[in-house]
């Protein structure tokens, strides 16, 4: 997976937290001050070895780690109509 794949798919599980977020709000008191939020996606095996060697990064270093799990979010197509002018 390249890197460009790797930042998209975790912009997308980050956008789904923020949503889950904006909707639970009392989570965000659970998060350790100072810590990294790493997302484990359940059904993607290879970001989620991605972002698990992140985690064991972070660790090592003595960093605070939050740790998420989650299935990655389904697409969501809107129906756009541009009309021109």
């Amino acid at each position: 997976m390249t890197r460009d794949e790797v930042m998209k798919k975790n912009l997308d599980l980050h956008c789904e937290w923020m949503r889950y977020t904006f909707e639970n709000p009392d989570v965000l008191d659970r998060i350790p001050k100072g810590a990294v939020l790493v997302i484990l996606p359940e059904d993607d095996k290879e970001l989620y070895a991605e972002n698990y060697r992140v985690l064991e990064e972070n660790k090592g270093k003595g960093i605070p780690v939050f740790v998420v799990t989650m299935k990655t979010p389904k697409p969501q197509i809107s129906s756009i109509e541009i009309i021109a002018a």
